[in-house]
């Protein structure tokens, strides 16, 4: 294979940003279909791409066309899933939007068909490309930080007006998108909290206000307690209500502590790691001398979408390893998962969550909704806008 020939199912905002990097900046790749069963957006298509990308109305249209060899998908977030498992079943390699899905069991159904099958699997977690974000994973890894004591993220910077909302009857609703700001804005701090510090939490408790700054049905105000196994604890602040916002990680290790704020990666790296100190220390009052290390750091925010995008043509070509394997999705969903269902079970939430009982907890949210879904064999692809 000397290209591998691209198809995009769902052509919103995303996927046409999506299109334009596959015909212009992708070495290897090459937008052969798009796929929506909105025509006005197949319209679209026939205007603004070249003639040689085929159009499609339905996924299996496309996926027995056999004019593609990789899929992109970029639909609503409930159809994540069960489009991937068709794609796979195809034959095709997939690479899907974020979030994973909405909920895990859906999702561990789509790593279990992955697994059965030698396609490419990846997920778009562009924020992996960040330079800031692969140093601090870097710095945790080699084990400059020591054993990790703590972690803060407070991530308020995704202001969102009540006219956000209300550009679409799907968006905010459990129906429609399937949650909130942590379904919707987060799933890319939620997958940097765990990927950079290798660490996942042992139990959550979360508490989630619902519609508390805007007239939605869903969380838009979250603050989030998390325990680890090995003693420390986290928190995760995040919301769309506030401005102006803060977006602050903080990383407390035994040698010191790391913060990412402001595009920059401080190291406030302790001379004697803190327990060495406090064992041969008899001075009363005191504390470990600490150096305020500003760590270099690639220019830019790194390759974004076209990095993930490159990445995974690369790996589907020359087999290299793919940055966001598909399967790490379910990982940021878990964590949001084990958050709503904190608030919703007002208790605490142990790892791996019972994924029965959240789905059933969101079935009667989606019940409840004001925005009624239609099985994805039905319903328009294109409700995917930008974050």
């Amino acid at each position: 294979m000397e290209k591998v020939r691209f198809g995009i199912i769902g052509v919103g905002n995303m996927g046409r940003a999506h299109a334009h990097s596959l015909l212009n900046d992708i070495k290897g790749a090459e937008l052969a279909a798009v796929c929506d069963s909105s025509p006005e957006r197949l319209d679209w298509a026939e205007e603004h791409l070249p003639d040689n990308v085929q159009r499609f109305l339905s996924p299996e249209e496309l996926f027995k066309s056999g004019t593609i060899d990789a899929v992109l998908i970029a639909t609503p977030h409930y159809d994540h899933p069960p489009l991937a498992i068709e794609a796979l079943g195809y034959g095709l390699h997939v690479l899907i939007e974020k979030p994973a899905g909405v909920y895990t069991k859906a999702v561990q159904e789509m790593n279990d068909a992955a697994a059965k099958s030698d396609r490419k699997f990846g997920i778009m977690y562009n924020q992996r490309t960040n330079p800031l974000y692969q140093k601090l994973r870097e710095l945790i890894k080699s084990g400059e930080l020591g054993e990790i004591r703590r972690t803060n993220w407070i991530i308020t910077n995704w202001y969102r007006s009540q006219s956000y909302y209300d550009s679409g009857g799907w968006r905010a609703t459990w129906g429609g998108e399937g949650g909130g700001v942590l379904l919707n804005q987060d799933p890319h701090q939620l997958d940097l909290w765990q990927w950079t510090t290798g660490m996942m939490p042992k139990r959550v408790r979360a508490f989630c206000h619902f519609g508390k700054y805007r007239n939605i049905e869903v969380e838009d105000d979250v603050t989030a307690y998390v325990e680890y196994e090995n003693g420390a604890t986290g928190l995760f602040i995040t919301t769309t209500g506030e401005a102006p916002g803060t977006n602050r990680f903080e990383i407390t290790g035994d040698n010191g502590k790391i913060v990412i704020e402001d595009g920059k990666l401080t190291f406030f790296r302790l001379r004697t790691p803190e327990p060495q100190f406090n064992a041969e220390y008899t001075g009363g009052f005191g504390s470990p001398e600490c150096w305020k290390c500003e760590i270099p750091v690639a220019p830019g925010d790194g390759d974004q979408h076209k990095g993930i995008m490159r990445n995974f043509t690369n790996a589907i070509l020359h087999d290299e390893p793919l940055l966001a394997p598909g399967e790490e999705g379910i990982h940021g969903l878990t964590l949001s998962n084990a958050m709503y269902l904190s608030a919703w079970t007002d208790n605490w939430v142990d790892l791996p969550i019972d994924s029965e009982l959240f789905h059933e907890k969101l079935m009667v949210q989606v019940q409840n909704s004001t925005f009624q879904k239609t099985p994805v064999s039905q319903k328009a692809l294109d409700v995917s806008g930008t974050h």
